[in-house]
């Protein structure tokens, strides 16, 4: 058994909660840019004082509505400014906060309504309106206030009789131990579990990780947020913004990021692994396009070799000169699309590889990487600008502790550990142990260094008939990576050998097509077929294979005529793959792979 602790920078708070640094910011730096709000096509500066009065504001029309203190309200929608004023005004009433992902179904959103009894939501459209009526009556809400439709600015007309001192006294009487949050896995599996999470928890990750992090989070960096707000990790980044001074702006156009990057230019930038392989994957497909693949594909490997020079005691004359000349010729447009002042980038959710990791830290922005859980407030552990290690996800955040169990199992434990799942004792007894140690359902590796590898998921390892023990991650990751490429899933449980299934990227198709002077229109069940396409997948599986034993290699695979997506139902919210969801649906596929 392998063990690792840190000490953390900040203990856990005992008085107070999420609001008290966000009205120091207003007190202490009145007219410090804290935000940037989107009005029309303008970016609009918004001081800490200004945060603080319209969040203010807000509160008082939840203390009219008849909000009480612990009761829960529900936010659905889009990243955007409202989110954060609707967040914070109610953990200034005391209340908790239940996010839902904008694009859930009308039967998830009854079940989080109800099963957690919230007794009023924050819907962002008519879009989600909609939804909610399908339910409206077997729900407990009621009331319901619509962003798009003047919520916020109704409610602070409704509670203009409030006076400060009643909403100070309730902010006030918020402790740590009030329940902030309540958020609700995406669920690969079942019905979706509440993730109860404090005021405490969240301060301690917040406290921790952001304070780990000076290069990025301080009064004189920002970012603009695309993440989902449902998903915990954009909640961290939304918290550790307002509590640091950090400029926090909002999109969930993601359509038009790269425009929007342009004119809001922030410092650092937080994604998941799949956005940085399409950042990438789109600039091969467009040099190749323009006849200059060759000159990409020099300046990725001489990135990637710059990169993992920096670990092995510097680069050679001729490799910093190859740099030179790539960082003219490419780099420096790679960065420019990010908004020219990205150094710093943050990536979790699923693992990113080495490979993208060298090459972007070797093109100039340095990809973070975490780990962590809904159940653990975000990350547990993280690699730091002073202490990074590329293909690790980390040492364990200030704070918290890393234990790998006899099974490979990686068990978390500190102050960012949930309280249990809500409404749900036995769920929470089969992951938190009595001593505070959470069970992941993570596999992975701890060096001597104390930096975590992850290799896959405990429930989703392959046991093959001849009783080899297969993670797939590794493989599906790697075959991910190609730019032709949107899902992949290992099979092989109880299987002679291991196979897969591939879906195409119906974005990077469109190029290819013209690349290879195909008609534009040629069906994608055609193309799943193509020689050529079989042929380039074939290079990838090859290249996924290099990473593993050959017992472990894919031996076969299937490239389906449809892509997995989040609409289709098997992906989550947050883009994980409902593996029990696509062995249902193409089962057959899956088994005439062995025939």
């Amino acid at each position: 058994m392998q063990e690792v602790s840190e000490a953390p920078l900040f203990e856990e708070i005992t008085t107070g909660g999420l609001t008290d640094n966000m009205v120091a910011q207003a007190t202490d730096n009145p007219n410090r840019v804290a935000l940037r709000r989107r009005v029309g096509d303008q970016w609009q500066d918004v001081t800490s004082q200004q945060f603080l009065n319209e969040v203010r504001s807000l509160a008082k029309g939840l203390i009219a509505a008849g909000i009480q203190h612990g009761e829960r309200i529900a936010i659905m929608s889009a990243t955007r400014y409202e989110w954060t004023l609707a967040d914070y005004a109610g953990w200034f009433v005391g209340a908790t906060v239940v996010p839902i992902y904008e694009t859930s179904s009308a039967e998830q959103v009854e079940w989080i309504l109800s099963n957690a009894d919230c007794v009023g939501v924050f819907l962002e459209s008519d879009k989600h309106k909609r939804v909610y009526e399908e339910v409206a009556g077997k729900v407990p809400t009621k009331h319901v206030w619509v962003f798009d439709e003047g919520a916020v600015d109704g409610l602070g007309e409704a509670g203009a009789d409030i006076s400060d001192d009643e909403v100070e006294s309730r902010r006030a009487a918020v402790t740590p131990d009030d329940i902030a949050t309540i958020i609700y896995t995406s669920g690969t599996t079942g019905r979706p579990k509440g993730c109860v999470l404090t005021h405490r928890n969240l301060r301690f990750e917040s406290d921790n990780v952001i304070g780990s992090m000076p290069d990025l989070f301080d009064a004189h960096g920002s970012t603009l947020l695309f993440l989902p707000l449902a998903h915990v990790f954009g909640r961290l980044i939304e918290i550790g913004c307002i509590e640091s001074g950090t400029v926090l702006g909002h999109t969930a156009d993601v359509k038009n990021i790269v425009a929007d990057l342009g004119v809001f230019q922030p410092t650092f930038l937080l994604s998941v692994p799949r956005v940085f392989e399409k950042v990438f994957n789109s600039a091969q497909m467009k040099a190749t396009a323009e006849g200059k693949g060759r000159i990409f594909d020099m300046a990725a490997a001489t990135a990637i070799d710059y990169s993992r020079a920096q670990d092995t005691g510097g680069a050679s004359l001729i490799l910093r000169l190859k740099h030179v000349i790539f960082d003219k010729l490419v780099y420096g447009k790679l960065r420019a699309a990010l908004g020219g002042k990205v150094e710093y980038a943050v990536s979790g959710g699923a693992p990113l590889g080495d490979r993208l990791g060298h090459f972007f830290r070797g093109i100039g922005v340095t990809i973070l990487e975490g780990y962590g859980l809904t159940e653990t407030s975000a990350a547990s552990t993280i690699n730091l600008p002073d202490a990074i290690r590329i293909g690790t996800v980390g040492r364990p955040m200030p704070g918290a502790s890393v234990r790998i169990a006899d099974d490979g199992e990686i068990l978390l434990k500190g102050g960012q550990i949930f309280q249990g799942y809500w409404k749900n004792e036995q769920a929470t007894k089969e992951v938190l142990e009595a001593d505070g140690w959470f069970h992941s359902g993570d596999i992975g590796q701890l060096d001597a260094d104390g930096f975590l590898k992850i290799t896959g998921r405990k429930k989703e390892l392959i046991v093959t008939a001849g009783g080899k023990n297969v993670a797939p991650a590794v493989l599906e990751d790697r075959i991910r990576a190609n730019w032709l490429v949107s899902q992949c899933m290992v099979v092989g449980d109880n299987k002679p050998y291991i196979a897969a299934l591939i879906t195409l990227d119906v974005e990077a198709l469109p190029a290819w097509l013209e690349q290879h002077e195909r008609p534009a229109d040629t069906p994608l069940a055609d193309l799943a077929k193509d020689p050529q396409i079989l042929s380039e997948v074939q290079a990838a599986v090859d290249e996924a294979n290099k990473a593993v034993s050959n017992a472990e290699a894919i031996k076969k695979f299937e490239i389906l005529g449809v892509d997995w997506t989040e609409e289709g139902g098997q992906l989550t919210p947050s883009m994980k793959l409902k593996r029990n969801v696509v062995m249902a649906e193409f089962g057959d596929e899956v088994e005439a792979l062995y025939s």
